[in-house]
C-alpha cells in the first residue's frame, strides 16, 4: 500500500508553521499591518478545511460511485430525475411568462420598431433575471427555482462523475499501448506533465464559476501564511478538469500521477509565506512566494494572474504572468466576514443556487453555473439595480 505523500508531509508542514510563526514573533510589526501574522481563528478554520479535504475523496467515492452512470446502480435513476426536472422547470418558464405578458410571444415574429427591439436588446443586457411584472405565486415561483436547481445539479453531477470515471488514469493507462516504466525520466515526465496540466486546470478554475465554487476555498483568507496553504477544497469530485489521467496515455503509470500529485502539492505550501521575498533568478523559472503573493491578491491588476505550481514558466509562455510590484490585498473581492469551514465551502455553490434559481431562461441557468464568476456577480449586481 503507497503512502499519500502529502500525508506523509504532516509533521513536516506543521513543523514549517511553528518555525514560521517563530520568525514572527523576532521580527515584530505593528499589530496589523502584516497579512502573514498567524490569527487564530482563521489558522483554525485552514485547518479544519485542510483536514477536510483529506477526507474528501474518500467520501466523495462512497457517496458519489453510487451516483455515477456505468459505475453504481442510481445512476440511471439521477439521469430520469435530472431530465424530468429540466422537463417541469421549460413548463414553468411557458406559464411564468404567459402570467407575466398574457400570452405567449408568436412564432418567428420580429417587432417592427426599432425602438422596440433596442429596448429588448437592453433588457437582455441589464437584465433583471426575474423579470419585472411576473405574476406568478410565490409558491410556485419557488418551486419553479427548485426545479431549475435541481435540472442543473443533477446534470452537473452526472457530467462530473461520469467525466471522472471515463477519465481515470487506471482506465486510459489500461488503452495506452505505451509504459514508461517506473525509472527517474517517468517520475520526471509525471511531475512535469502534472504541473503543466495543473496550470491549465487551475487556471480554469478562475475562469469558470463551476470551478471557481471548489477553488474559491484557497482564496478565501485575508491572511498569508503556510497555514493557508492547508485550506485546501473539499469538492474537487464534483467539477470538470482537463484530465491528469491524459498522462497515462503517454505511458505514465497511475502510481507514478498519483506520485506527481504529492509532489506538486507538497512544492506548493512553502510559497505561502511572507517571510521570504524575492528570490532572484529562481524567479524565472520557478513558482515563488513572491508570484504566489500576487495570485492570492485582490488587487485588480493581480487578479488571475500566476497560476502556475512548481514552474512559473507556464504563465509567462501563455500571457498570465505578472510582477508583484505594489503590496498585496489578501482575501476575496467581496469578503466573506467568516472563519466557518461550513460556510467557506459552500458559499458560492449557495450562491450559484440563487441565481440558477431566479434566472428566467436555460441560457442565463448555464450561464451562472459556467461563465466566468464576474459576468455572475455583474448580472447579479445589474439585477439588483433594476
Amino acid at each position: 500500500m503507497r503512502i499519500d505523500l502529502t500525508v506523509a508531509a504532516i509533521p513536516a508542514f506543521v513543523a514549517a508553521m511553528g518555525a514560521e510563526h517563530a520568525w514572527q514573533r523576532t521580527h515584530p510589526v505593528e499589530p496589523g499591518t502584516r497579512a502573514g501574522d498567524y490569527q487564530l481563528a482563521d489558522t483554525v478554520a485552514s485547518l479544519t478545511m485542510g483536514i477536510g479535504s483529506l477526507a474528501a475523496p474518500w467520501v466523495a467515492k462512497r457517496l458519489l460511485d453510487p451516483l455515477t452512470p456505468g459505475v453504481g446502480r442510481h445512476g440511471r435513476t439521477l439521469l430520469a430525475l435530472g431530465a424530468a426536472a429540466a422537463a417541469l422547470t421549460t413548463v414553468g418558464d411557458v406559464v411564468r411568462r404567459r402570467l407575466r405578458d398574457g400570452a405567449l410571444p408568436a412564432p418567428r415574429t420580429v417587432p417592427a420598431d426599432v425602438r422596440e427591439v433596442q429596448d429588448e436588446l437592453a433588457e437582455i443586457r441589464q437584465g433583471p433575471t426575474t423579470p419585472r411584472g411576473d405574476r406568478t405565486p410565490p409558491v410556485l415561483r419557488k418551486a419553479h427555482g427548485a426545479l431549475a436547481v435541481s435540472a442543473v445539479a443533477s446534470t452537473a453531477l452526472v457530467t462530473s462523475t461520469t467525466w471522472a470515471a471515463m477519465t481515470s488514469g487506471r482506465r486510459l493507462h489500461a488503452c495506452s499501448p505505451l509504459d514508461l516504466g517506473g525509472g527517474p525520466w517517468a517520475a520526471l515526465v509525471a511531475v512535469l506533465g502534472w504541473d503543466f496540466v495543473y496550470y491549465w486546470n487551475h487556471r480554469l478554475s478562475h475562469e469558470s464559476r463551476w470551478l471557481w465554487a471548489v477553488h474559491v476555498v484557497h482564496h478565501s483568507s485575508e491572511r498569508y501564511n503556510l497555514s493557508t496553504a492547508l485550506r485546501q477544497p473539499v469538492a474537487e469530485g464534483v467539477t470538470l478538469t482537463v484530465p491528469y489521467g491524459l498522462l497515462a496515455l503517454l505511458g505514465v503509470r497511475p502510481a507514478l500521477i498519483e506520485q506527481a500529485r504529492g509532489i506538486n502539492l507538497i512544492y506548493q505550501f512553502w510559497i505561502h509565506t511572507e517571510a521570504i521575498r524575492r528570490l532572484g533568478w529562481v524567479e524565472k523559472v520557478f513558482n515563488t512566494p513572491s508570484h504566489h503573493r500576487v495570485h492570492h491578491g485582490s488587487n485588480r491588476e493581480y487578479l488571475d494572474r500566476n497560476h502556475g505550481s512548481i514552474l512559473i514558466l507556464w504563465d509567462r509562455l501563455f500571457g498570465t504572468f505578472e510582477e508583484e510590484d505594489e503590496p498585496v490585498v489578501y482575501g476575496l473581492t467581496s469578503d466573506l466576514g467568516s472563519y466557518s469551514p461550513v460556510r467557506i465551502a459552500t458559499h458560492e455553490w449557495a450562491d450559484i443556487a440563487v441565481d440558477v434559481a431566479a434566472a428566467d431562461t436555460w441560457h442565463d441557468r448555464w450561464s451562472f453555473l459556467l461563465r466566468r464568476p464576474g459576468w455572475a456577480y455583474a448580472r447579479r449586481a445589474a439585477a439588483g439595480a433594476a
